[in-house]
């Protein structure tokens, strides 16, 4: 009787990455395999790569690496972004054994007849314009929240990005499939669905295998609101001109999306937003930001920005740090541009300095836990809920209240996976607030 295989995952980049590993990991088991962590041995190790930063190869190789190192004899596949676009590279990696692209990353256990090691690294990908049907997908196990895929590609031509030529134009699962998917979520204990993908306002296209809309985000959301035995849903990044006002409307009301948005902005400078391509002007970003504020005060607001694009010069970085400065929002995710192959930005003049862009981004950095510290303190002296989460992390455990105010308290396991209501009272000279059970006495510190 021959022993049953291992196999190890590795995800690098977004939610998106992690919902579609996770997928990929319940085909293995499907097919026999058992999954181990990726510090275990294992006989196959699956890598889903990023590409989003130009520090994508020198993690991947460092992740090949830890996987040798635990078994020099396993499989190594690499599969995601990276795979689609630079499959070559990566196959050329001491180690790596299999290369899959885009519309080949699903059928990965076929590719798995004979695990023997191989000299150079085998290469099946596709034609991104092949990338033209639909694999639903969602992440279980992993955490205490879900991530439920909803959509894939992207035809949107933004001159920094890589996403479309790695994942291929915008398509949707089915409304139908969506909320089996959030239902069987559910049954399985999971208190939080997060939705995601890689342009989710754009919802609907490609639905049924056309560019016609058969339903819209508000749909999809509106359904989702319906599904019992689901105790939070939450929107991840949304692009500004796709979040309408009776989206924000229905999650003001909602009885299970929470009051989170996360909304790229990528530059508080009009000037730099053309030279991006994106789909909206800073004013309708404050429109945006207004509304959210006016039906929920409560609401987290998340904001990603890009520096040091071409072009950007001081005067347009302090265009944009005065523009976030000023407005209401409760954090950031900074991120420094890195020129990207096949990308019209990488040919644009005015290329900023390495050492400059690192400048503005520990700026930015700096600004962004300002907003935090501020949104916290507006929090205090109101009841929230906390979700706890399944890690114990150096002796405490984490947790999440609806509007997005991280928590920790000394680890508990019998609060994984919990709802409590607490009331946030102070912060400490720490940054760290305190809060309490409502009706207990326990003390918690939150950061």
């Amino acid at each position: 009787m021959n022993p049953t295989k291992k196999v190890a995952f590795y995800t690098l980049g977004c939610k998106l990455n992690f919902s579609e590993t996770s997928t990929i990991a319940r085909n293995f088991k499907d097919e026999g395999f058992e999954r181990v962590d990726f510090k275990d041995p294992a006989d196959i190790y699956v890598i889903n790569t990023c590409s989003v930063t130009e520090n994508a190869d020198k993690r991947f190789k460092n992740v090949v690496k830890q996987a040798q190192k635990v078994n020099s004899d396993a499989f190594v596949a690499a599969i995601g972004c990276y795979a689609q676009l630079k499959p070559e590279e990566l196959a050329d990696v001491d180690g790596v054994d299999l290369v899959l692209g885009a519309t080949e990353k699903f059928k990965l256990t076929s590719y798995l007849n004979d695990l023997t090691k191989n000299d150079q690294g085998e290469v099946h990908s596709c034609e991104i314009n092949e990338a033209d049907f639909y694999v639903g997908s969602y992440s279980i196990g992993e955490r205490t929240r879900a991530f439920l895929k909803v959509q894939d590609g992207c035809d949107y031509k933004c001159t920094y990005c890589t996403i479309p030529l790695a994942r291929g134009i915008s398509r949707s699962d089915t409304m139908e499939n969506v909320l089996k998917n959030a239902k069987e979520i559910s049954e399985k204990g999971i208190k939080e669905i997060v939705l995601t993908g890689v342009n989710i306002g754009d919802y609907g296209k490609g639905e049924f295998g056309n560019k016609k809309h058969e339903h819209t985000f508000l749909d999809l959301v509106t359904e989702l609101d319906k599904v019992k035995g689901i105790e939070r849903l939450r929107i991840s990044s949304i692009e500004p001109n796709l979040l309408k006002n009776e989206t924000i409307d229905l999650v003001s009301k909602s009885r299970a999306f929470v009051p989170h948005f996360h909304v790229p902005l990528q530059s508080g400078s009009n000037v730099i937003l053309k030279k991006m391509k994106r789909r909206y002007m800073k004013e309708l970003y404050i429109d945006r930001v207004s509304k959210i504020n006016q039906v929920m005060p409560h609401a987290c607001i998340g904001v990603d920005v890009i520096v040091g694009f071409p072009g950007e010069t001081d005067e347009l970085f302090l265009e944009t740090y005065n523009f976030l400065n000023e407005l209401d929002i409760s954090y950031l995710h900074v991120f420094t541009y890195s020129e990207r192959d096949n990308t019209e930005a990488a040919n644009m003049d005015g290329v900023v300095p390495k050492k400059i862009r690192a400048k503005r981004s520990k700026m930015l950095r700096g600004l962004s836990a300002k907003k935090r510290r501020a949104f916290y303190e507006k929090q205090l002296n109101t009841e929230r809920t906390v979700l706890f989460e399944g890690e114990n992390k150096e002796g405490y455990i984490h947790g999440f209240t609806e509007n997005y105010v991280k928590v920790k308290t000394p680890w508990n396991p019998e609060l994984v996976n919990t709802l409590h209501n607490i009331e946030l009272t102070e912060i400490d000279e720490d940054g760290l607030v305190r809060f309490e059970f409502v009706k207990k006495s326990t003390q918690i510190e939150l950061v």
